[in-house]
């Protein structure tokens, strides 16, 4: 099959309405597909206020409110109108991005009219449990993960260490890399605005921590706020600045009530607050990939992240930033203590992490799901497609 042959439906449970790192990859996959001659049409929740405009074609999909947090949308499955716009397309390739009930619909469909199927990993969805007191469901979920992966001709992981965590909990028989890129036109040293930072009441030798990313509690803002406290009482010197929106600002305002707030930014402002970060801090689990942290070294900014799935395929520890065990605050301040009092070992990281961005680049990135498809496509029509799970995801 030639690339300009594929037909690709693709399921996502937000493609649009709440912005994020997942939907913003696909969206950049989409305009690539779309460049390279591929037919590709979006099956996804829609609202009436959505985040940004789509990439491509995209067709709305039955959902309600998630409860508790009406900003994300539960997907209801494929609706009649929905199958009737996918037999008209005739994709000859299904890519599913999240394993809930409209991945589950995707899969139903494709294996009823003998389609190969290709799932990326975008969040660890099983992490999720831990900050609502649910942890002990993990495993069950795990379950309930590795049925769904296991339907599919391929799973395409944003990390080598994410890849190696499906290998080793079985997740997939095909599981591959479909990494992230990286806009250089955006996130570069050169969007630094010491005047920015003034406006913000920030000097110019103020040494800033900067948080970028939704503000919900699964992504560590308890752990963030616990290590400022302890910088904070060992009188460590620091500026805290945070990127992005979401329902926890009220609490996470009230926990850092020094700290900048800018809201949610986009492009142009959000490199410029990157850039003008001196050290990343992101102690979140749950990224399969990492982008803030991928896009914070591209501006020469040092990363302390959580040794965790993601992170920990990008961050080299005491060379581009530091690797912490999740959770430890102890540890986490300690880490930012040492680039908040010394400016050459900021450097030294910043300019290290920079050069180690250089091979994320979004079209060799995204020609890799191309040639996923194209074999995977080829591995079907010689049939040889992985066994098929029973009921809980075993041969």
């Amino acid at each position: 099959m030639k690339t300009e042959e594929l037909r690709v439906a693709l399921f996502s449970g937000n493609y649009n309405y709440v912005r994020d790192g997942a939907n913003q990859a696909l969206n950049r996959l989409v305009d690539y597909l779309l460049r390279q001659g591929v037919a590709v049409r979006v099956y996804s929740p829609t609202t009436k206020t959505p985040a940004f405009e789509p990439v491509g074609d995209l067709i709305s999909t039955p959902s309600f409110a998630f409860p508790g947090r009406p900003e994300y949308q539960v997907p209801l499955g494929i609706s009649w109108r929905v199958r009737k716009d996918l037999d008209a397309f005739k994709p000859n390739m299904i890519h599913v991005s999240s394993p809930e009930i409209l991945g589950h619909a995707a899969l139903d469909y494709a294996r009823k009219r003998n389609l190969p199927v290709v799932a990326s990993m975008h969040t660890r969805f099983d992490t999720y449990l831990r900050y609502y007191g649910l942890a002990f469901l993990e495993p069950a979920v795990t379950v309930m993960m590795r049925r769904f992966y296991r339907r599919c001709d391929a799973v395409v992981a944003p990390s080598e260490s994410m890849a190696q965590v499906l290998r080793s909990v079985r997740m997939g028989y095909d599981i591959g890399i479909w990494t992230r890129g990286i806009d250089r036109t955006v996130f570069t040293p050169h969007a630094r605005d010491l005047a920015w930072r003034r406006a913000l009441g920030i000097a110019d030798d103020d040494v800033v921590i900067g948080y970028i990313g939704r503000l919900v509690m699964e992504k560590g803002l308890d752990v963030f706020s616990d290590t400022i406290d302890r910088l904070t009482k060992a009188g460590i010197s620091h500026k805290v600045l945070i990127v992005g929106e979401g329902p926890a600002r009220e609490w996470f305002a009230a926990r850092l009530p020094h700290a900048v707030f800018t809201g949610f930014l986009m492009k142009g402002e959000l490199g410029r607050a990157v850039a003008s970060m001196d050290v990343l801090f992101n102690p979140s689990v749950t990224e399969a990939f990492g982008n803030v942290t991928n896009e914070a070294m591209s501006c020469r900014v040092p990363v302390v992240a959580a040794l965790a799935t993601g992170s920990s395929s990008l961050v080299h520890d005491g060379d581009t930033g530091r690797l912490i065990t999740p959770g430890a605050v102890s540890e986490f301040a300690e880490a930012l203590a040492d680039y908040c009092i010394y400016p050459t070992l900021r450097a030294k990281h910043g300019a290290a992490g920079e050069m180690a961005t250089a091979k994320y680049d979004w079209d060799h990135v995204n020609q890799a799901m191309i040639d996923t498809y194209l074999r995977i496509c080829d591995n079907h029509a010689r049939g040889l497609s992985p066994p098929r799970p029973g009921p809980w995801g075993f041969e």
